[in-house]
């Protein structure tokens, strides 16, 4: 008897073992060294919260994420919580992979404090919640004060038009170019605001689902950014550059315009005075419209989690005031909780010119198509590779149009006949 007692004694402790032993796995995508250590920060909030629960932080760098993701997904290494940028939300969740979040946000207490635009973009594929952004990016245009002046540009330019002649002069300064031009990576964003503003319209497809791409317009624009290219008014090797490089690019003083998301101040103000730069309105095309892209991330859970309301918890301390607010400081987001729109760090100069784009009624928030499948691989595979080619000659910039508008209307035409 003495036995059997110890022997369930011990099964009961191992089981206990156990069950205090989870460890649920975080993948980060949109990744840098400092994004990284704010999420562990908030992580171990959870995990003092949570004893016995550990989370594994997996860092995907970026420019490689995509891939690398689908390559986890395929082997079976599915996490538990991802960040999901608004470019997948469609791919992973019509593939069923992600978890669909309402019946938590039903009971979750902080619920009320997402924006309306939160919840509408994380219900952006079926009207239901496979997401939840934790923030938004908005482009508007960084410019080097220093640069200009030096250039003899009297003030920042506001047209395409002043903004290519500025870009000229700049480059025409020894070691110096107009433009930080992200042709690797993440260029999609700069591609489509200048075509849209050049055309006067960010509208992507007809009602029958023909992409808009190849219209007069839409060519017109990729061409002046082709042109602004190969003119040298951007650095010959930006043609490969992605996030980091054209950070880089603008607070070293290579660049004097740089078209970016509030992320970009973390880099930017830990090393320019703030007296030395500005943010503003995107510039505006021939209709006198600009067409600044907005995007969004999030978090959300995979439906294959094994361990799903501990993931929720996750989520909710990444999604709650504290850990929203902390992370949306350091990653630059402009917040989705109303509550956080009260925080003096928002108040300050340096987001003074993405608030003045967004009260400015010619400047045209452009959401991107995310609701096609296709789009995950269309912008971080299929642009890259096409623009590249665009930009140093080996295809036309009507052969760019055309090779994107064949993709997008076989996309759409697709979506339209479910």
């Amino acid at each position: 008897m003495k036995r059997l007692l110890t022997a369930a004694l011990m099964s009961a402790l191992m089981a206990g073992t156990a069950l205090a032993d989870t460890t649920l796995k975080l993948v980060e995508v949109i990744t840098s060294p400092e994004r990284t250590e704010t999420l562990k920060s908030i992580v171990a909030t959870f995990e003092a919260a949570n004893p016995g629960t550990k989370v594994e932080i997996i860092s995907l760098p970026w420019g490689e994420a995509f891939q690398k993701f689908a390559t986890m997904v395929s082997a079976g290494e599915i996490p538990d919580v991802m960040e999901m940028p608004d470019t997948w939300l469609s791919l992973y969740a019509n593939n069923k992979l992600l978890e669909n979040l309402e019946p938590y946000l039903a009971k979750w207490d902080k619920t009320s404090d997402l924006s309306d635009r939160a919840l509408e973009l994380g219900r952006d594929i079926d009207d239901t919640a496979y997401m939840l952004p934790y923030g938004f990016y908005l482009r508007a245009m960084f410019y080097n004060k220093k640069l200009l002046a030096e250039a003899g540009v009297s003030e920042p330019p506001k047209t395409l038009e002043a903004f290519a002649e500025a870009s000229k002069k700049v480059s025409a300064l020894p070691g110096k170019y107009g433009y930080c031009l992200r042709g690797g990576p993440g260029g999609l964003n700069g591609w489509v605001m200048f075509g849209a503003t050049m055309a006067g319209s960010n509208k992507f497809f007809e009602e029958d689902g023909t992409s808009t791409m190849n219209s007069e317009g839409w060519v017109k624009g990729l061409t002046w950014l082709i042109d602004l290219y190969k003119n040298g008014y951007a650095p010959k090797d930006s043609v490969n550059w992605g996030f980091n490089e054209i950070v880089a690019g603008f607070y070293s003083g290579t660049c004097a315009f740089l078209d970016q998301d509030p992320d970009a101040l973390i880099a930017i103000a830990e090393r320019m005075k703030a007296e030395d730069y500005g943010v503003m309105t995107m510039p505006k095309g021939p209709d006198g419209k600009t067409f600044p892209t907005i995007g969004y991330a999030g978090w959300s859970m995979m439906a294959a989690s094994a361990n799903k309301d501990l993931s929720w918890k996750l989520i909710e301390t990444l999604e709650g005031p504290e850990g929203n607010i902390a992370w949306n400081k350091r990653t630059g987001a402009l917040p989705a909780l109303k509550s956080a729109e009260k925080d003096p760090f928002y108040a300050s100069a340096q987001f003074k010119g993405w608030f003045e784009e967004l009260s400015d009624k010619n400047a045209i928030p452009t959401v991107m198509p995310t609701h096609l499948e296709e789009f995950a691989f269309f912008k971080d595979s299929l642009v890259i590779k096409t623009s590249q080619q665009a930009l140093l000659g080996d295809i036309t910039p009507e052969e760019l149009a055309n090779q994107w508008a064949d993709y997008l209307t076989k996309a759409q035409k697709k979506f339209l006949a479910k």
